[in-house]
């Protein structure tokens, strides 16, 4: 069992403009999920102990919102990467494998 305690913290980080106030929420979901995607490429995973930070500032000239947005993550590997959801604390969390795929092609 691999210790993931110790392993050094790496920031991932994406800032922009978001034009629409109403969006600013489900922008900020698919932002996270596309840089935790990006990690998973580099052999990342998010620490899900460590809340992503999202900042916003109402920009006037622009009429729009700032955001910066990181998430942090540890290396795992790229292999790893495809079978951990994330780190929390110490424990790696595993993705279950969709028995629904499974049974289907078992029926084929």
């Amino acid at each position: 069992m691999e210790n993931y305690h110790h392993k050094p913290i790496r920031k991932f980080y994406l800032d922009g403009l978001i034009h629409d106030e109403a969006s600013i929420g489900r922008l900020k979901i698919e932002y996270i999920r596309l840089i935790v995607s990006e990690m998973r490429l580099s052999g990342y995973v998010p620490r899900f102990d460590i809340e992503p930070d999202f900042t916003i500032d109402y920009n006037e000239k622009k009429n729009s919102f700032y955001f910066a947005l990181t998430v942090h993550g540890i290396y795992v590997g790229k292999r790893q990467s495809e079978w951990i959801s994330g780190i929390d604390g110490t424990k790696a969390i595993h993705i279950q494998p969709n028995k629904s795929k499974e049974s289907s092609q078992a029926q084929v």
